[in-house]
C-alpha cells in the first residue's frame, strides 16, 4: 500500500512538508487508538531477534536512525512500526532553525536524499519534556553543537546535552560527522575527537550509572582515518561506533545535476556499498573489539543482512524507511529469523 499508493502521492510534494504531514498522520492515527493496528501489521515478536549490545537488551536489531524524529515527538508511535530502538536528535543545547529552506531533496532516480538541514531542532530542553513520557522502546540520544558555538567550545555544548538527556535516554551518540554544520567535521580529527570523547567519558563516569556512549562517523574517512577511529575507541573506552552518517560524495549519481549538485549530505542507496565497507574495515581491523551500528543505504532485507555479516551488531534505517515504507522493518526482521 505504501509504495504503490501513499509514496507516489507523497513524492508529489516538498519533502519537508511531507515529513511534517506524515508526523501529523501518525499522531492522529495513534490518538484514535490505531497504534495496535500498526503493531499487528509490522511487528515481528520473536525472542530469537533479541540482541544484547553494550549492556542493553534490544527486542530486535532494527532501529530508526537519528534525523527522523529530531525533537522526540513520536518515538513511542514510531516504535509501533516494528523498530527495536529509536534514536532521537541531533539535539543541540539551544533551539536553532537550521539552514534556509529548501534544504531537503529527493533523488528518485538514485533512491537517495540530499539534506542540509543543519541540526534544526527545538533545543534539548524541549525534547526532555517530551521524553518524560513512558518509553515503549529503547531511546538513543544523538547530540551535537550549536552552529554559533566555536569548535574550541564544542565540549560545553555536548556536556549540556549529555546532562540534560542523561535520565531520559538509554544510550548516547556523539555526532561530529554531519556535513551541514560548518566546521563540525573538523572535530573528527584525531586530537580534538580524542579530547572530546575523553571528557564525555569522564562526565559519564560521574553519573550513578554510566550510559553507553557511541560515536557516529562519516563514510568519507580514509583507511588511515578509520584506523585512527579504532585507536580512539580503544584509548577513550567509548562503547561503540555508528557507521555511517551521510556522504559529501556525488560519485555515480543518475539524477539531474540540479538535484545531484545540491549541497548537503547524501543518504540512501548510493551509500549502501561504502557504509558496508566501513563496517567491515572497522570490524576486521579491530578484531571486532567494539559494537557497530550499521546505517546507510539499507533499502532491502539483503542490504541489512550484508551489514550484519560485515560486522554490524544492529542496523538503522532512515532513507530506506522513506522510500520503502514500514514494511521494510518487518522484512528485515523476518529475513534475520530465516538466517
Amino acid at each position: 500500500m505504501y509504495k504503490f499508493i501513499l509514496r507516489p502521492i507523497f513524492f508529489l510534494f516538498d519533502p519537508e512538508q511531507v515529513h511534517h504531514f506524515s508526523f501529523g498522520m501518525i499522531r492522529f492515527f495513534s490518538a484514535i487508538g490505531l497504534g495496535f493496528l500498526f503493531r499487528a501489521i509490522y511487528n515481528v515478536n520473536d525472542k530469537r531477534l533479541e540482541r544484547e549490545v553494550f549492556g542493553l537488551k534490544f527486542k530486535n536489531p532494527v532501529g530508526l536512525a537519528a534525523g527522523f524524529d529530531k525533537d522526540a515527538r513520536l518515538y513511542n508511535q514510531l516504535s509501533d512500526f516494528g523498530f527495536g530502538f529509536v534514536e532521537i536528535g541531533t539535539l543541540t543545547p539551544k533551539p536553532q532553525d537550521g539552514n534556509p529552506k529548501q534544504r531537503l531533496f529527493r533523488l528518485q532516480a538514485d533512491k537517495a536524499i540530499i539534506n542540509r538541514m543543519g541540526f534544526n531542532n527545538q533545543g534539548v530542553a524541549a525534547a526532555v519534556e517530551r521524553l518524560k513520557a513512558k518509553h515503549k522502546v529503547l531511546i538513543g540520544g544523538n547530540i551535537g553543537k550549536n552552529k554559533v558555538t566555536p569548535n574550541e567550545n564544542a565540549l560545553d555544548d555536548y556536556r549540556i546535552c549529555f546532562n540534560a538527556l542523561y535520565e531520559h535516554v538509554d544510550y548516547f551518540v556523539v555526532n561530529v560527522s554531519s556535513p551541514n554544520t560548518p566546521g563540525l567535521r573538523e572535530l573528527q580529527d584525531k586530537e580534538p575527537l580524542t579530547a572530546l570523547l575523553r571528557e564525555l567519558m569522564v562526565l559519564n563516569g560521574t553519573k550513578p550509572q554510566a550510559k553507553p556512549l557511541l560515536l557516529k562517523i562519516a563514510p568519507d574517512l580514509t583507511d588511515d582515518q578509520l584506523l585512527d577511529i579504532i585507536q580512539i575507541v580503544s584509548d577513550t573506552k567509548i562503547d561503540g561506533v555508528i557507521a555511517t552518517n551521510t556522504t559529501i560524495s556525488r560519485e555515480g549519481l543518475q539524477s539531474p545535476q540540479a538535484l545531484s549538485k545540491q549541497q548537503g549530505g547524501l543518504s540512501g542507496k548510493p551509500l549502501t556499498q561504502r557504509s558496508t565497507e566501513v563496517i567491515r574495515f572497522l570490524a576486521e581491523k579491530s578484531n571486532k573489539a567494539f559494537p557497530i551500528i550499521g546505517v546507510g543505504g539499507i533499502h532491502s532485507a539483503q542490504d541489512a543482512l550484508e551489514k550484519l555479516e560485515a560486522g554490524a551488531d544492529l542496523v538503522q534505517l532512515w532513507t530506506g524507511f522513506i522510500y520503502e515504507g514500514p514494511a521494510l522493518v518487518k522484512r528485515i526482521n523476518k529475513a534475520i529469523l530465516k538466517g
